[in-house]
């Protein structure tokens, strides 16, 4: 099944989800009407239970996204205008995190600015050998507006994320690995393949599990160990109380494999 909208591709492949930026002849620019149409087809597919798993990827070879609409940005009028526009992207890169579904981004060719924040808002990032990433803003005498200046500070450290803001410096993949911005670096014709592997590996396994463990993680990073430690034993608890839990531990048991229905 494919879906398009004029800045989305929505394509489903069993229970995995691929949604592909199509904005080839600017970079996959992240332009207002781009972010509407992904936060809408991100809310859809979350809604539906037997998609399990989501990849987010750029059409084309040369970019994932290479940042913000640059004109969209130079027409923004005032202080005010342009907080409003940071929230925005903010918005997506949050809904992102607080989908139910894991999903991953397979980054080809240019993640920068914006694109770059897409990037990490995502739950696993793989990147083909010629991705670049940066967040560059300084350079148009802006700071990362999607959530890059406080994600990347959690991802690869202070001392890493003020290098990357104050230089605006593109690094290559294999940097973005060693610094622990990307999880896996493959080669670009591999990319998309690998990604689903992954997802479809995702997907076989308990889908209430699978939000649970999104949530214990994306909630308990900003708080004490001692306050996400309770997070955890929450979730593990409410798990106890559902069908899945039943199934896979009898499964277990009954060496079979488990036939999970999301209750």
């Amino acid at each position: 099944m494919s879906e398009s909208a004029s800045n989305i591709r929505v394509s489903e492949a069993g229970p995995i989800a691929t949604i592909t930026l199509e904005r080839p002849a600017v970079l996959n620019a992240l332009n207002a009407a781009l972010l509407d149409e992904l936060s809408r087809a991100l809310a859809a597919l979350d809604a539906r239970p037997e998609i399990r798993a989501i990849v987010l990827t750029g059409s084309g070879e040369k970019a994932f996204a290479a940042g913000a609409d640059i004109g969209e940005l130079n027409a923004i009028p005032n202080a005010g205008a342009g907080a409003d526009k940071s929230r925005v992207g903010q918005q997506i890169t949050t809904q992102i995190e607080s989908l139910s579904k894991p999903v991953i981004a397979a980054v080809n060719g240019f993640a920068l600015g914006g694109g770059c924040e897409l990037a990490m808002a995502c739950d696993i990032r793989i990147a083909s050998e010629n991705a670049k990433f940066g967040q560059p803003e300084v350079n148009l005498g802006l700071i990362p507006g999607y959530g890059g200046s406080q994600r990347s500070t959690r991802y690869v450290g202070k001392g890493m994320a003020l290098y990357l803001c104050l230089t605006g410096e593109i690094i290559d993949a294999q940097e973005a690995l060693r610094i622990g911005l990307v999880e896996r670096v493959v080669p670009l014709a591999g990319l998309l393949e690998e990604a689903h592997r992954i997802a479809g590996a995702i997907a076989a396994k308990a889908p209430l599990a699978i939000a649970a463990c999104k949530r214990a993680i994306h909630r308990g990073e900003h708080l004490s160990l001692a306050d996400a430690l309770e997070i955890e034993a929450m979730e593990f608890g409410l798990l106890v109380d559902t069908k899945d839990f039943r199934e896979g531990t009898s499964a277990f048991l009954e060496k079979r494999k488990a036939v999970w229905s999301g209750k």
